[in-house]
Protein backbone atom coordinates (compact mmCIF):
# COMPACT_ATOMS: atom_id res chain seq x y z
CA UNK A 1 0.00 0.00 0.00
CA UNK A 2 2.87 2.36 0.76
CA UNK A 3 4.34 1.81 -2.70
CA UNK A 4 1.05 2.73 -4.41
CA UNK A 5 0.71 5.89 -2.31
CA UNK A 6 4.26 6.92 -3.18
CA UNK A 7 3.70 6.31 -6.88
CA UNK A 8 0.52 8.41 -6.83
CA UNK A 9 2.32 11.19 -4.95
CA UNK A 10 5.20 11.16 -7.45
CA UNK A 11 2.74 11.17 -10.36
CA UNK A 12 0.93 14.19 -8.85
CA UNK A 13 4.20 16.07 -8.59
CA UNK A 14 5.72 15.12 -11.97
CA UNK A 15 2.67 15.37 -14.28
CA UNK A 16 2.13 19.14 -13.97
CA UNK A 17 5.76 19.77 -14.95
CA UNK A 18 5.45 17.45 -17.93
CA UNK A 19 2.30 19.27 -19.06
CA UNK A 20 4.12 22.64 -18.88
CA UNK A 21 6.89 21.34 -21.11
CA UNK A 22 4.36 20.20 -23.72
CA UNK A 23 2.68 23.64 -23.76
CA UNK A 24 6.02 25.40 -24.16
CA UNK A 25 6.96 23.13 -27.04
CA UNK A 26 3.59 23.69 -28.73
CA UNK A 27 3.87 27.50 -28.65
CA UNK A 28 4.23 28.80 -32.23
CA UNK A 29 7.40 30.63 -33.17
CA UNK A 30 7.06 34.30 -34.09
CA UNK A 31 6.77 34.79 -37.83
CA UNK A 32 9.63 36.41 -39.69
CA UNK A 33 9.07 40.09 -40.55
CA UNK A 34 7.61 40.85 -43.96
CA UNK A 35 10.04 42.73 -46.20
CA UNK A 36 9.14 46.23 -47.33
CA UNK A 37 7.92 46.39 -50.93
CA UNK A 38 10.39 47.76 -53.44
CA UNK A 39 7.66 49.12 -55.69
CA UNK A 40 4.34 50.92 -55.41
CA UNK A 41 2.17 47.78 -55.31
CA UNK A 42 -0.65 48.70 -52.91
CA UNK A 43 -1.41 45.11 -51.94
CA UNK A 44 2.23 44.43 -51.08
CA UNK A 45 2.36 47.64 -49.03
CA UNK A 46 -0.82 46.74 -47.15
CA UNK A 47 0.58 43.29 -46.32
CA UNK A 48 3.78 44.95 -45.12
CA UNK A 49 1.89 47.43 -42.94
CA UNK A 50 -0.25 44.64 -41.43
CA UNK A 51 3.02 43.11 -40.27
CA UNK A 52 5.16 46.10 -39.26
CA UNK A 53 2.57 48.20 -37.40
CA UNK A 54 1.61 45.58 -34.78
CA UNK A 55 5.31 44.85 -34.19
CA UNK A 56 5.81 48.52 -33.25
CA UNK A 57 2.73 49.19 -31.13
CA UNK A 58 4.75 49.18 -27.91
CA UNK A 59 2.32 49.42 -25.00
CA UNK A 60 -0.51 50.83 -27.17
CA UNK A 61 -3.55 48.56 -27.12
CA UNK A 62 -6.03 50.74 -29.07
CA UNK A 63 -6.66 50.19 -32.78
CA UNK A 64 -4.02 52.22 -34.68
CA UNK A 65 -4.89 55.05 -37.08
CA UNK A 66 -3.11 54.38 -40.37
CA UNK A 67 -2.55 56.96 -43.10
CA UNK A 68 -1.33 55.36 -46.31
CA UNK A 69 -0.62 57.22 -49.55
CA UNK A 70 -0.40 55.33 -52.84
CA UNK A 71 2.39 55.56 -55.39
CA UNK A 72 2.57 58.53 -57.77
CA UNK A 73 1.99 56.05 -60.58
CA UNK A 74 -1.67 56.00 -59.48
CA UNK A 75 -3.62 58.27 -61.88
CA UNK A 76 -5.60 59.59 -58.89
CA UNK A 77 -2.49 60.31 -56.81
CA UNK A 78 -3.01 64.07 -56.47
CA UNK A 79 -6.64 63.67 -55.36
CA UNK A 80 -5.62 61.00 -52.84
CA UNK A 81 -2.77 63.20 -51.60
CA UNK A 82 -5.12 66.17 -51.11
CA UNK A 83 -7.73 64.04 -49.28
CA UNK A 84 -5.06 62.47 -47.08
CA UNK A 85 -3.67 65.89 -46.20
CA UNK A 86 -7.15 67.16 -45.24
CA UNK A 87 -7.86 64.06 -43.15
CA UNK A 88 -4.57 64.36 -41.25
CA UNK A 89 -5.03 68.08 -40.60
CA UNK A 90 -8.59 67.52 -39.39
CA UNK A 91 -7.69 64.60 -37.10
CA UNK A 92 -4.66 66.30 -35.57
CA UNK A 93 -6.59 69.57 -35.26
CA UNK A 94 -9.25 67.82 -33.16
CA UNK A 95 -6.56 66.35 -30.95
CA UNK A 96 -5.43 62.83 -30.19
CA UNK A 97 -5.43 61.46 -26.65
CA UNK A 98 -2.65 59.39 -25.14
CA UNK A 99 -2.74 55.65 -25.67
CA UNK A 100 -3.17 55.90 -29.44
CA UNK A 101 -0.87 55.16 -32.35
CA UNK A 102 -0.88 57.03 -35.64
CA UNK A 103 1.06 55.41 -38.49
CA UNK A 104 2.12 57.19 -41.66
CA UNK A 105 3.41 55.16 -44.61
CA UNK A 106 3.79 55.41 -48.36
CA UNK A 107 5.97 54.28 -51.24
CA UNK A 108 6.23 58.06 -51.75
CA UNK A 109 8.08 58.77 -48.51
CA UNK A 110 8.85 62.42 -49.29
CA UNK A 111 5.19 63.18 -50.07
CA UNK A 112 4.06 61.48 -46.85
CA UNK A 113 6.66 63.53 -44.94
CA UNK A 114 5.05 66.67 -46.42
CA UNK A 115 1.67 65.55 -45.10
CA UNK A 116 3.11 64.95 -41.63
CA UNK A 117 4.82 68.35 -41.60
CA UNK A 118 1.65 70.14 -42.68
CA UNK A 119 -0.52 68.16 -40.26
CA UNK A 120 1.65 68.82 -37.21
CA UNK A 121 2.30 72.49 -38.06
CA UNK A 122 -0.64 73.77 -35.97
CA UNK A 123 -0.66 71.13 -33.21
CA UNK A 124 -0.12 72.92 -29.87
CA UNK A 125 3.05 72.02 -27.96
CA UNK A 126 2.94 69.05 -25.60
CA UNK A 127 -0.68 68.15 -26.39
CA UNK A 128 0.04 64.64 -27.65
CA UNK A 129 1.92 63.10 -24.74
CA UNK A 130 1.32 59.35 -24.63
CA UNK A 131 0.59 59.19 -28.38
CA UNK A 132 2.93 57.13 -30.55
CA UNK A 133 3.67 58.37 -34.08
CA UNK A 134 5.06 55.73 -36.40
CA UNK A 135 6.60 56.93 -39.67
CA UNK A 136 7.43 54.18 -42.16
CA UNK A 137 9.51 55.52 -45.00
CA UNK A 138 12.97 56.39 -46.28
CA UNK A 139 15.81 57.41 -43.97
CA UNK A 140 16.13 60.72 -45.85
CA UNK A 141 12.77 61.84 -44.35
CA UNK A 142 13.44 60.74 -40.76
CA UNK A 143 14.87 64.00 -39.39
CA UNK A 144 12.33 66.30 -40.98
CA UNK A 145 9.40 64.20 -39.75
CA UNK A 146 10.93 63.89 -36.26
CA UNK A 147 11.34 67.68 -36.15
CA UNK A 148 7.71 68.21 -37.18
CA UNK A 149 6.38 65.78 -34.53
CA UNK A 150 8.69 66.77 -31.63
CA UNK A 151 6.87 69.91 -30.39
CA UNK A 152 3.63 67.90 -29.95
CA UNK A 153 5.24 65.76 -27.23
CA UNK A 154 4.30 62.52 -29.02
CA UNK A 155 6.61 59.50 -28.98
CA UNK A 156 8.16 59.32 -32.48
CA UNK A 157 9.22 55.97 -33.96
CA UNK A 158 10.87 55.70 -37.37
CA UNK A 159 10.88 52.48 -39.38
CA UNK A 160 12.98 52.47 -42.51
CA UNK A 161 11.10 50.81 -45.37
CA UNK A 162 13.92 48.78 -46.79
Amino acid sequence: MNAITRLLLIACIVLPFAACKKQEAAAPAEAAPVAAPTNGDDNAWKDYLRDVIPRNMGNISNQPFVYYLTSQADPEFQDKYDRQLDQVKTALGRGVVGGNLIAFASPESAKMAEIVEAGFKDVPADTMKGVRILFIGQATEKDRVAAAVAPSGADFVFIEAK
